[in-house]
């Protein structure tokens, strides 16, 4: 299964709780911190509810 990267870019003051939530499921919790997850329609899901935070790289197979 492909693989994504998710950096968080911007911060999560001032955001609504959801959002921290979404992050936190996400496994991001700083700033600049990257994780790397499957490339699957609930994470996709979870990336689109913070995508104004985030950025998202494509891993190789």
């Amino acid at each position: 299964m492909a693989k994504i990267q998710i950096k968080q870019v911007k911060s999560r003051i001032n955001r609504p709780e959801r959002q921290k939530r979404t992050l936190d499921a996400l496994g991001l919790h700083k700033m600049n911190q990257v994780v790397e997850h499957d490339d699957t329609p609930e994470i996709l899901g979870m990336v689109n509810a913070v995508r104004h935070l985030v950025v998202v790289t494509k891993v190789g197979e």
